[in-house]
């Protein structure tokens, strides 16, 4: 699959006291652009440091292959993980619930590439890369 990146930031959840308003700036700069797409949008995780509790690079970005790219392997496997879209803390709850299955030994990530996809319905699904 060939993304073409919109915008991007390079954060971490833990360390990063500026954290939420990264990823809030970050979505409202690209929202111009995405304002006449009508198709899936996607929150790409990748570039990771070494696990959740690095550092990685986040980029919003749209099927297509224009420059900048992101090319996402074939061969992925993922774990899709639904979020529940009537909390208003749905995706955190859902990233909360991807990290506590990982830290119980559950989930056993490859840290590649994790897709949030953003549906023109409203529906959001989270995919974790596993290995």
């Amino acid at each position: 699959m060939k993304l073409t990146i919109i915008n991007s930031i390079r954060t971490n959840n833990f360390n990063d006291e500026h954290v939420m308003q990264k990823i809030t700036d970050m979505w409202k700069a690209a929202s111009t652009d995405l304002a006449e797409h009508e198709s899936v949008i996607y929150g790409v995780y990748h570039e990771y440091e070494t696990d959740y509790k690095g550092d990685y690079t986040l980029s919003v970005a749209i099927e297509g292959e224009t420059k900048p790219l992101i090319t996402i392997p074939i061969d992925e496997k993922y774990k899709i993980f639904k979020v529940d879209t009537t909390e208003e803390q749905g995706i955190f709850n859902t990233w909360s619930k991807i990290w506590d299955e990982e830290k119980e030994g559950n989930l056993h990530r490859s840290y590649t590439y994790d897709l949030e996809k953003y549906y023109p319905n409203g529906n959001i699904e989270i995919h974790i890369a596993i290995k």
